[in-house]
């Protein structure tokens, strides 16, 4: 049989907890810091790449110098996965009226170019830096956790719009999350690449692209969607 709480537990839970608010605060305030950090650096390792840029060139192109940087952070390997992570998890939050917001399949396509032209036209460095550290990940281990969550976000994104749209299609899928995401994230990639290079019809072969492969993605029978 399990004693009633005393008072003197209530005190020592009292006491425990006051001595742990402090601890939380720091950790509190030593993420924020983290991030603040890696917002400001994200510009730098964008435009320079993963290879081209040291912590040292990091702090000379930002507001805060070398040694708070590396104080923050161990090394530059764990500052750019927190500098991509904290980009993506904001890039996902672009998608999420994409499919809430539809009115139609069509439409749907068309919320979902616009998403997709504005975080190309927007973020084209860190998509750059993004690719550049999931390239890097097959070579170096250190990035492989990073990279994989990542990954995982972002087809959760794009498997999340194709329900919806097959949803206000009323057909079914003819493919699974991971298919989805490969086939889109090629289309992109391969527009943003061209983009970063001065190519002049970006953005009228992404949309070809996309209007194209959404209804293919579909089966020919109406029915009840996934």
């Amino acid at each position: 049989m399990t004693a009633a709480p005393t008072h003197a537990d209530d005190a020592t839970s009292a006491s425990n907890g006051r001595a742990m608010a402090p601890a939380l605060a720091t950790a509190d305030k030593v993420s924020a810091r983290r991030d603040e950090l890696a917002a400001a650096a994200l510009r730098t390792l964008a435009e320079r790449g993963y290879a081209n840029t040291s912590l040292r060139e990091i702090a000379q192109n930002s507001e805060f110098s070398h040694g708070v940087l590396h104080y923050y952070f161990a090394d530059k390997t764990e500052l750019i996965t927190h500098c991509v992570t904290l980009y993506k998890r904001r890039c996902v939050r672009r998608y999420d009226d994409v499919g809430s917001g539809a009115s139609g399949p069509d439409d749907l396509v068309e919320r979902f170019l616009a998403a997709l032209l504005v975080t190309m036209h927007e973020d084209a460095h860190e998509q750059r830096l993004w690719y550049d550290l999931r390239v890097q990940s097959l070579v170096d281990s250190s990035f492989r956790g990073e990279v994989a969550e990542i990954d995982t976000a972002l087809r959760t994104m794009v498997w999340r719009i194709l329900l919806r749209y097959a949803e206000l299609a009323q057909r079914a899928l003819l493919v699974d999350a991971d298919t989805a995401y490969a086939l889109f994230d090629g289309v992109f990639s391969h527009a943003v690449q061209r983009h970063l290079a001065g190519a002049d019809d970006v953005d009228a072969a992404l949309r070809q692209q996309v209007r194209r492969l959404m209804p293919r993605l579909l089966d020919g029978m109406q029915g009840t969607a996934p």
